[in-house]
């Protein structure tokens, strides 16, 4: 069943599957919601309809396809996949990954304090294998995404697991990249569990 969150930026729903695949509803100043990495999830979209008037779909990891162009279609915006800037939103695109094989940014929406990451970080257990309710994705331990550490936030969402929020938001994100490779062993005991709970 998913679970649907309901915070102070808008919705978060993520659903029941070994990954827990998470999508944002974000209700910005102007009243208008977009939707990032969005799955399409009756029950979620029903809620999201409610939010306000959709002004677009943000796909932040170049293999997080998900459903982001049938929903752009469906509710008539635009699809901006992994973008560079938004003209008309209220956040600020910031590269994460760029190479070959893994494209993907962040935003950043400085009046809320507020950090979206797809896949660099998240709180799924094959990500949060430390101490903190975060952790960094198995392929980026040994180069860690130290630039999100600049960002003062207060809520974390992220592409697999459920948000974090409060003043220590900035803390949990900095304790998960600087512990990132050695949190590895912890996440190689996890992995035999892991696997059984994604069959």
């Amino acid at each position: 069943m998913t679970q649907i969150h309901e915070h102070a930026l808008g919705l978060t729903w993520v659903m029941d599957d070994a990954m827990q695949r998470a999508a944002h509803a974000l209700v910005a100043d102007d009243g208008r919601v977009w939707l990032v990495d969005p799955v399409d999830d009756p029950a979620a979209m029903e809620r999201v309809a409610a939010l306000g008037e959709p002004a677009g779909v943000l796909q932040l990891l170049d293999r997080h396809n998900r459903d982001c162009t049938a929903l752009a279609q469906r509710l008539g915006v635009p699809h901006f996949s992994v973008p560079d800037a938004l003209p008309n939103g209220p956040f600020t695109p910031e590269r994460v990954v760029r190479n070959r094989f893994w494209n993907e940014v962040a935003l950043w929406w400085p009046q809320r304090r507020a950090l979206i990451v797809a896949e660099a970080l998240g709180t799924a257990p094959a990500f949060a294998v430390g101490a903190g309710p975060v952790g960094v994705h198995p392929m980026l331990r040994l180069r860690p995404p130290h630039q999100l550490k600049a960002f003062d936030a207060e809520h974390l969402l992220v592409g697999h697991g459920p948000p974090v929020h409060g003043p220590h938001t900035a803390e949990a994100i900095a304790e998960a990249i600087d512990h990132a490779w050695r949190d590895t062993p912890r996440l190689l005991l996890k992995l035999p569990s892991l696997v059984l709970a994604g069959r």
